[in-house]
């Protein structure tokens, strides 16, 4: 079946799902495939629960007409995508980075919301399954369209920028992520530099942080650029406190005295910068800018303060590579307290560099005064250290629960696959 053809259907049964536990009637299921999982053998499973069609590249198992079979669900879905894509001619911005992308593209929701219509990538569903599934729930009344862009290896963000077609692009930093993917710092901003090569070649435009000089260079050509930062931007801010929550101070670009965040943590400044530059383009009043970045809380396990009992804890615990864990750790110990404690887990992905990249953070600690440091998983066991170790966040979550804290100040944070938040559960 012909893409176009496909897209007729779509526009009568325009759910899409990629899993039969979320079926609803009149749903389309695409029988993805992986590894662990074969879509195509859930067929009457879909139809069971409701599903219109099931897109469908292997036998079934199933007579029934309403099966559709393409050459490769994956790609028939990312091509669909793409269609739909085109029907549009309003401004598809592309968030990628190493660091703050779900946090700014939050933030940028929050900004232009209050003026457009906006569909925003829901949660972390940045892949090559989540895009597509991003773009296909966007509506008719869709004004802007916001679509956050993870990767872990070269062409990946080239690949999602053909079927996104983005027009404009933000790249929050290019640090020490996936290592073991991109093969070192160079590969990171090579490929996450792959979406300004795109913006560059369709005459898009591009937002960058004017403090990093090698996303200045990366964006050379690009036909439109605006800045943000803390000197010679066209958008400029500062940290006015940051003892609790950050508070920002605009001093060029809007009519924004202090804008007083929900966040934590200092390493905000460019998200906020990035959500009031963004805002100032599409000509987002002033006031609305700073009422919606004011109200908007972090409930996703980023940059979140929560106060329990008598403790005060900073649950950043989504993820974590060197340069995010070094920049916690630091903004954690300029905060007051005097009871500070370290709730780390591994960082993963980090390939031959793992050990000294784990290292590195040991180094990072060593240079503060802590009531406790807790490490959990990753490298840390392979280092000398005189901190606490344990495996894994269930037996840091007994050692926590055994040491009745009180009025102390906990950091939590720790790379996605070891659930450092299930320490406070």
């Amino acid at each position: 079946m012909q893409i176009d053809q496909l897209y007729k259907i779509f526009l009568v049964h325009s759910s899409v799902q990629t899993d039969t536990r979320k079926i609803k009637a009149g749903d389309l299921f695409f029988a993805l495939k992986g590894p662990n999982f074969n879509g195509n053998l859930f067929a009457q499973k879909a139809f069971d629960t409701g599903a219109a069609f099931v897109i469908a590249d292997e036998a079934t198992g199933v007579d029934d007409a309403r099966i559709i079979t393409v050459d490769d669900v994956l790609t028939t879905m990312q091509l669909l995508a793409k269609h739909h894509r085109q029907q549009f001619k309003i401004p598809f911005i592309a968030i990628t980075g190493s660091n703050g992308k779900t946090t700014t593209k939050e933030l940028l929701h929050e900004v232009l919301n209050t003026t457009y219509k906006t569909y925003t990538t829901e949660g972390n569903l940045n892949n090559h399954i989540g895009i597509p599934l991003t773009i296909l729930k966007i509506k008719a009344d869709a004004e802007i369209a916001l679509i956050e862009m993870g990767a872990n290896h070269l062409k990946e963000i080239e690949s999602y920028c053909n079927f996104t077609l983005p027009t404009h692009g933000l790249i929050t930093n290019c640090g020490k992520a996936h290592l073991e993917g991109f093969g070192g710092i160079e590969g990171v901003r090579k490929g996450k530099g792959e979406l300004f090569d795109y913006l560059r070649a369709n005459n898009g435009a591009a937002f960058i942080m004017a403090d990093y000089d090698y996303l200045k260079e990366m964006s050379k050509g690009i036909a439109t650029i605006k800045t943000y930062g803390t000197v010679n931007a066209d958008i400029t801010g500062d940290i006015k406190n940051s003892k609790d929550f950050l508070e920002v101070a605009i001093t060029k670009g809007a009519a924004i005295d202090t804008i007083k965040t929900q966040l934590v943590g200092e390493y905000n400044l460019p998200n906020i910068l990035a959500a009031v530059a963004l805002g100032k383009y599409f000509n987002v009043a002033d006031e609305k800018i700073k009422s919606s970045l004011e109200n908007y809380t972090p409930t996703n396990s980023r940059s979140q303060l929560i106060e329990k009992d008598t403790n005060k804890i900073i649950l950043d615990a989504y993820n974590a590579n060197p340069t995010s864990m070094k920049a916690a750790i630091e903004n954690f110990a300029k905060m007051e307290g005097n009871e500070k404690i370290l709730l780390l887990g591994g960082m993963m992905e980090l390939g031959n560099e793992s050990i000294k990249e784990h290292q590195s953070i040991i180094y990072v600690i060593d240079n503060y005064k802590w009531k406790a440091v807790v490490l959990v998983g990753g490298d840390y066991h392979k280092i000398n250290h005189p901190y606490i170790n344990f495996e894994n966040s269930l037996q840091a979550k007994e050692w926590y629960s055994q040491q009745n804290i009180q009025h102390a100040q906990i950091l939590i944070k720790g790379s996605r696959s070891m659930q450092m938040e299930k320490v406070l559960e």
